[in-house]
């Protein structure tokens, strides 16, 4: 069990660290946003600004989202889990959070296909054209653009939103870890907001 702490110890860590750096991407949210509403009083519209404010809030939410389960931040129905114990809490998280595993793990799995899909791969391994990638077996094809006028390429937002998948299933089994060292009656500090 001390393996395992110490893997959700660096995980929390890391994730931390990234949670803290990206909560200042509302300021470039922010920034961009801004600019548009200059813009299109002062000047000519620019096409980039309202893709481009999409794209930095899903990578604000994906990549902040690994910190908000690690401080406790995500909304939770709290009708009977507020007067429980906290060994009960625990065996209740232990379950739930195998729920969640599963949701994120087709979620890495469906985003993993989009992005193979946007680097031009049309079958239907994506596991393995990464893999190719990698071993250089497999190229990347046509880039998959947006269809608005500015035609950005989609495969850097869809790699961030894997990333953010990724360290969310890594939190989520950082918190399992956690939940089964209290149920078990270790003393697990609580994480610092």
């Amino acid at each position: 069990m001390s393996y395992l702490l110490a893997f959700a110890r660096m995980v929390d860590g890391m994730n931390r660290r990234i949670g803290l750096v990206v909560m200042y991407g509302v300021f470039v949210l922010m920034a961009i946003l801004l600019w548009s509403s200059i813009s299109k009083t002062f000047f000519l519209p620019t096409l980039w600004t309202l893709e481009m404010a999409q794209f930095a809030m899903v990578a604000y939410y994906m990549l902040g989202g690994p910190y908000a389960i690690l401080t406790g931040a995500n909304v939770r129905m709290d009708l009977f889990y507020g007067n429980w114990s906290l060994r009960r809490k625990s065996v209740i998280d232990v379950v739930t959070v195998l729920f969640l595993l599963f949701y994120l793990g087709v979620l890495l799995y469906g985003a993993l296909g989009s992005t193979a899909y946007s680097l031009g791969y049309w079958g239907d391994a994506p596991i393995a054209f990464f893999a190719g990638l990698v071993t250089g077996t497999e190229e990347i094809g046509r880039l998959e653009q947006s269809s608005t006028a500015w035609r950005p390429v989609i495969w850097p937002i869809k790699v961030i939103m894997i990333c953010g998948l990724f360290l969310m299933l890594l939190q989520a089994l950082s918190e399992m870890i956690k939940d089964i060292a209290r149920a078990l009656g270790q003393d697990i500090p609580e994480p610092k907001t």
